[in-house]
């Protein structure tokens, strides 16, 4: 593995997230999209489709020299900036993004018990130990905020201990 590439985040053109992560790996670039499975409603038949998770963002992992060739593709905007900057993500914010959202690490547990605003701790998979803070709790999905990573989460909560 080579130490000088770093992940960037790409936005891209709304809903050109999968046209663009094929387009990157065709031309051999590192690139994450992680999705998901949404089922689609229209007036004659029900449609399984797969969503990015990030809408309008693509990972892709390059060397800082290479970072023009992303915009070869067509739909690719412009790289976030933080700080007059192309943001960079860790290895191991990817990694975790990768193990939760690419995984089977979901699970369902009852959550009459819990409050909004309750801190709650993951006992296993990809956030094992860390903590989340409860911001909304819906029949059967609660939305986590984790503020050490930034990130808000929908799950269905597995693995939690009040």
């Amino acid at each position: 593995m080579n130490r000088t590439m770093k992940w960037y985040v790409i936005c891209t053109r709304p809903r050109w997230e999968l046209k663009i992560f094929k387009a990157l790996l065709e031309q051999g670039i590192e690139v994450y999209c992680p999705t998901y499975t949404a089922v689609r409603q229209w007036s004659d038949r029900k449609k399984k489709i797969r969503k990015p998770y990030f809408n309008s963002y693509v990972f892709v992992r390059l060397e800082e020299a290479e970072r023009n060739l992303v915009f070869s593709i067509p739909g690719v905007i412009r790289y976030v900036f933080w700080q007059g900057k192309a943001a960079r993500v860790r290895d191991e914010e990817i990694g975790l993004m990768k193990e939760y959202l690419d995984g089977e690490q979901q699970g369902s547990i009852g959550v009459e018990h819990l409050k909004i605003g309750q801190e709650v701790t993951f006992t296993g998979g990809a956030f094992r130990n860390r903590k989340a803070k409860i911001e909304e709790i819906g029949q059967k999905k609660v939305l986590l905020v984790l503020p050490v990573l930034g990130y808000r989460i929908t799950t269905r909560i597995a693995d939690l201990v009040p």
